[in-house]
């Protein structure tokens, strides 16, 4: 598997959990208003992390991983933040305060972390 196909599956699983696990994260009502909010999130979600690009591509030390995975979690945070602002003029989507933005970056960011661990079999050694 594609890095990029592990790094979406991670932001799928965790736009998922935080939407369903988090109170704070409103995805609307009925059916097709959840599914039209976790498209939303989803899709912006992807399109900002493919264009500004924090990860390893491969299995990395635990040092790395924590700093890969900081800066990725201000980067989940930052995209949530705009989520808030962006999402309730597209759909039913709403996030409210920083608290559950930071929860959801959270969510995210490991999600896709331990997609992207548990499934790569390119090993990077350290130096």
């Amino acid at each position: 598997m594609d890095e990029r196909v592990r790094r979406r599956v991670g932001i799928l699983v965790g736009v998922g959990l935080a939407g369903g696990l988090l109170p704070g994260v409103a995805m609307g009502a009925e059916t097709v208003d959840v599914l039209l909010s976790w498209m939303v999130a989803t899709l912006v979600l992807v399109l900002l992390t493919q264009l500004v690009f924090i990860g390893p591509s491969g299995r990395v030390p635990v040092r790395m991983l924590a700093v890969f995975g900081g800066l990725g979690f201000v980067q989940d945070a930052l995209i949530w933040w705009l989520l808030s602002w962006l999402a309730p003029k597209i759909s039913d989507m709403r996030v409210e305060g920083w608290g559950t933005i930071l929860l959801a970056a959270l969510l995210t960011r490991t999600a896709v972390v331990v997609a992207s661990q548990l499934t790569s079999r390119v090993e990077i050694a350290a130096d």
